[in-house]
């Protein structure tokens, strides 16, 4: 497979800065997510790679070979769509193979490579079938097939769980990290769901207004990240208002810049009374069930507060109490605001 590089990549539309240079590393073989709000840049970066636009600016690397100029057809890249778009006049298995016979592979070998992708689908008995014969998620199966049916250098995803509901999605993220890990492709996956970024992605990189924001593996971004709006925007966050600073033991304020701090939900502890460490006052506004977690919403000198954890460890608090709340030192976030 290959590792794909942006540096310095540009693009506008019109007067608008889609993309404002962008520098990325996507490993060979890795699973990479692009992750931002609506407008950030994330697909605009994916259809540059693939080669649906060109840049102004900056290059893009596939392997040894420089692509920025070179057309879609050529840069032996495979990208699965958000409506999968598939032909609905179309058998199961000749929409896999459409892009072998576009490639003019000899019959025999189409046939083959065919079987092995829906094999590895898990849609075996369904070649025979028509799109409009199968479930959301087998939709989703079938255009990943044809997306690497091809064997491209670098597997390109446009948000291609969106469409199903939650459940099956989660279903669809198991069985998507298995058959990228089999197919040990390059994988580069646009997604605006945090929580399917941090289960499928070995490396995350969050854009916003077109420019990269953070870039590195899940945990890392998740527990250090670089800024407020990464820290936001990947996960809750708790802002400390600034005049409870006093007291509180906190991380060295950053070298460049102001710093804010912030602590994660489920860092959390509740307690009547003032626990050891970090603790302020607060007050309790809702409590929202969910099965097995809960979530506390507080109320910390004007500061909106969650608290996330099993229901079953979460004291019984009346809404309007006044509580206190507990974390440890190592779990104050400083970020630059």
């Amino acid at each position: 497979m290959s590792q794909v590089e942006t540096t310095r990549v540009t693009k506008s539309f019109g007067k608008t800065k889609a993309l404002d240079d962008v520098s990325l590393t996507f490993d060979d073989g890795g699973f990479f997510a692009l992750l931002g709000p609506s407008g950030s840049g994330k697909t605009t970066l994916l259809r540059t790679i693939a080669g649906f636009h060109f840049p102004d600016s900056g290059s893009i690397r596939v392997g040894e070979r420089n692509v920025e100029k070179v057309p879609v057809e050529k840069r032996d890249i495979g990208m699965m769509f958000q409506n999968y778009a598939l032909f609905p006049n179309l058998s199961v298995a000749d929409n896999i193979g459409f892009g072998l016979r576009v490639r003019k592979v000899g019959a025999t070998e189409e046939k083959r490579r065919i079987a092995e992708a829906l094999e590895l689908v898990q849609l075996r008995d369904l070649g025979n079938r028509m799109p409009a014969q199968l479930s959301g998620g087998q939709r989703q199966r079938v255009a990943l097939a044809r997306a690497f049916v091809t064997r491209p250098k670098v597997l390109l995803l446009d948000e291609p769980l969106s469409a199903l509901d939650k459940s099956l999605r989660i279903d669809m993220q198991v069985e998507l990290k298995r058959i990228q890990r089999e197919v040990g492709i390059t994988t580069i996956f646009v997604t605006h769901d945090q929580e399917e970024a941090l289960t499928l992605a070995d490396r995350i990189g969050i854009l916003r207004d077109g420019r990269l924001v953070q870039a590195g593996p899940p945990r890392e971004v998740y527990d250090r990240p670089a800024t407020a709006f990464a820290a936001g925007f990947l996960g809750d966050a708790n802002w400390i208002p600034e005049a409870l600073l006093g007291g509180l033991a906190l991380p060295a304020a950053l070298p460049f810049g102001p710093t804010r701090y912030a602590t994660r939900p489920e860092a959390l502890t509740i307690s009547a009374t003032r626990p050891e460490g970090n603790a302020l006052p607060a007050r309790l506004v809702s409590r929202v069930f969910a099965g097995a977690m809960a979530t506390l919403l507080l109320d910390v000198a004007g500061e909106p507060w969650k608290l996330i954890a099993r229901d079953r460890d979460i004291p019984a608090v009346a809404e309007g109490q006044e509580v206190w709340l507990g974390w440890a030192a190592g779990d104050t976030l400083a970020v630059a605001a």
